[in-house]
């Protein structure tokens, strides 16, 4: 899917008017070509018609793979019969483009948003609006258009990765210009224009809404709104649940090379083919769920559900190894620098100068992140259960061992280490005392208050 609107489900209105959705024309005039990020559902159907009707322009659609799961061909169909031209749909498989050059970047800077989330729908989004500029330069467009909606973080994530990329693009979000904002209005649009609608559409869908990719699964919205409501056990789809997991562990080994994983018990694989092998392993022992709150970019709070089994196998198993790859120094500079990288990722900012600045340092960081570890997945746990890194261990050993060392290090040196990093210690300990000794000498020597006379 090349982008879904995120919308919450709204409650029916008691009645149906007869939608208006006319905007300003002046700059609809100015409008040629728009490439519209297109899945075939519902929402990007109508908003394909609604392009068509209020802007009178040429429609090219983009429908992406991304490892959503689902079907993407039948959107070359629908669009044919809602009259785009054959040469202007655009339908491409970009799992393996997503995973190597977006996903594992990623995860090289080990990022969490807020401690715990491991962005999966913020790293979709920038590859996405690559595409869409792609094709506009390619089809001469001079706008494109999603479906994200005026109170999420997409809008923000596919534009200014766009305008990034396209500075004089013009955006066409439609969320934040038509008034069809319940289901009851949209629906009367479709069935006024022949949009075809599924049954489970008209009687409301799900009770939530989902968007999904090869790394995780997201649930919001409707009645996941309450923070205090547990989700029904039959919402979660990558994952069983952690009780319900096998009763027997099962360790795997991952191979890594500078950062990325290559391979899966010895056996080579792509980018995508790792991730969609770590997701099963991953949903088959209940490991990846999540239930947030976090803090939107635009300003308000927002509870999201996240399935992320494999990307979750991933970074345990990156932090991994870089423990014993990565110099204690070099390892906390990078642990400084991951809440920002995160927050660039999250708010949108993959194509700003900052990100990639960043990422030039963690990828020289990866160079030496280089060998296996073994993990044992457990109802829904992690754990490492080995690491090595024949080539570029730091590991020493012959030094770590309580053993005899035979000298390798002499233990009468950490009297000195540990003096001069308790100087300044003791340096304030010593004014300190000889603070708190004035206060008292001065305490003394003030004259008793004299008692007043009955």
């Amino acid at each position: 899917m090349a982008a879904t609107s995120k919308r919450p489900q709204r409650k029916a209105a008691p009645s149906v008017s007869k939608p208006s959705t006319a905007v300003s024309t002046s700059a609809n005039k100015q409008v040629r070509k728009v490439v519209l990020a297109y899945s075939g559902g519902l929402d990007t159907s109508i908003i394909l018609k609604w392009l068509q009707d209020e802007y009178q322009c040429e429609v090219v659609t983009f429908t992406a793979d991304i490892g959503q799961g689902e079907e993407i061909e039948p959107a070359r169909a629908k669009a044919v019969k809602m009259g785009i031209k054959p040469e202007n749909i655009f339908i491409e498989d970009l799992r393996e483009e997503f995973v190597r050059d977006f996903v594992f970047p990623m995860f090289r800077a080990n990022a969490l948003y807020e401690g715990e989330y491991l962005l999966g729908t913020s790293i979709a989004r920038p590859l996405i609006a690559k595409r869409l500029i792609d094709i506009a330069r390619k089809t001469k467009a001079d706008a494109i258009s999603h479906g994200a909606t005026g109170k999420g973080n997409d809008q923000v994530r596919f534009e200014l990765g766009a305008y990034a990329l396209m500075p004089g693009v013009k955006v066409i979000a439609p969320w934040r210009e038509w008034d069809l904002l319940s289901r009851d209005k949209l629906l009367a649009y479709a069935d006024k224009h022949g949009i075809p609608v599924d049954f489970k559409k008209r009687k409301g869908g799900a009770p939530y809404s989902m968007d999904a990719n090869l790394l995780h699964i997201s649930y919001e919205g409707g009645i996941l709104e309450d923070p205090s409501f547990e989700p029904e056990a039959n919402m979660w789809r990558l994952t069983v649940s952690p009780e319900k997991a096998p009763g027997k562990p099962q360790t795997i080994e991952l191979t890594y090379a500078k950062g990325d994983v290559v391979a899966i018990d010895g056996v080579k694989m792509s980018p995508a083919t790792v991730l969609t092998k770590l997701n099963e392993l991953g949903g088959k022992h209940g490991i990846g769920r999540l239930d947030k709150v976090e803090n939107r970019y635009v300003g308000m709070k927002s509870r999201g559900c996240y399935e992320t089994p494999g990307g979750t196998i991933l970074l345990a198993g990156h932090r991994a190894i870089e423990s014993i790859t990565l110099d204690r120094e070099v390892l906390a500079l990078k642990d400084d620098l991951m809440p920002r990288y995160a927050r660039l990722v999250y708010n949108g900012y993959w194509f700003s100068p900052e990100r990639e600045l960043l990422q030039g340092l963690i990828d020289q960081s990866q160079e030496t992140v280089n060998g296996t570890v073994k993990l044992k997945l457990y109802k829904g746990t992690i754990m490492c259960v080995g690491r090595e890194s024949k080539t570029d261990s730091l590991f020493d050993m012959k030094i770590s061992t309580f053993d005899d060392d035979g000298g390798a290090y002499n233990q009468a040196d950490a009297a000195g280490f540990i003096k001069l990093n308790a100087l300044r210690l003791r340096i304030g300990a010593n004014v300190k005392a000889q603070r708190k000794a004035a206060v008292a000498k001065k305490a003394v020597k003030k004259p008793a208050a004299k008692k007043k006379a009955k």
